[in-house]
């Protein structure tokens, strides 16, 4: 844990590459096989612009390029995220799940992968604390056409 706070927090960018590192063992699993077989891309969450103005990174893309450079997979920019919804470290499920809806849109380049209608992408994030946010990334690709979405996260919270 103490790596992705100093990550997100104390602008350790640098350790993105060990946390990518760490990320690609979720590729031993065999749920995983199909998407590296296939080169399904690799989705990170977006922050929202303020968030990125004020960390001047966006971790979950940061991790996301390391992992595509360990596992073989590209990285796809496709989901941004079109409202500001403040941390969610205090809050419960519930409230995270409401907090997150209609947070995420896919970007130009998200929609023109999903016109492909693909099989599936790998969508990454830092932390996997309730799932809320990553479910609601995943619904907004499942909305869009794309057929499966796996999650990989370096930590569970």
């Amino acid at each position: 844990m103490e790596l992705i706070y100093q990550l997100k927090y104390h602008r350790g960018v640098h350790l993105a590459g060990e946390l990518g590192k760490l990320a690609a063992e979720a590729f031993d699993d065999s749920r995983l096989v199909e998407a590296r077989a296939k080169r399904w891309p690799l989705v990170p969450v977006p922050l929202h612009c303020g968030r990125l103005r004020t960390r001047h990174f966006n971790q979950a893309a940061e991790i996301a390029r390391a992992l595509g450079r360990e596992v073989d997979l590209p990285v796809l920019p496709a989901l941004k995220r079109i409202r500001a919804t403040g941390t969610q470290t205090r809050l419960t499920r519930a409230q995270r799940l409401s907090n997150l809806k209609g947070a995420f849109a896919l970007t130009r380049v998200g929609h023109r992968f999903a016109a492909e209608k693909p099989a599936g992408v790998v969508l990454v994030d830092d932390v996997f604390t309730t799932g809320s946010t990553v479910d609601e990334c995943a619904r907004t690709l499942r909305r869009a056409g794309i057929q499966k979405v796996i999650v990989v996260t370096v930590m569970r919270g």
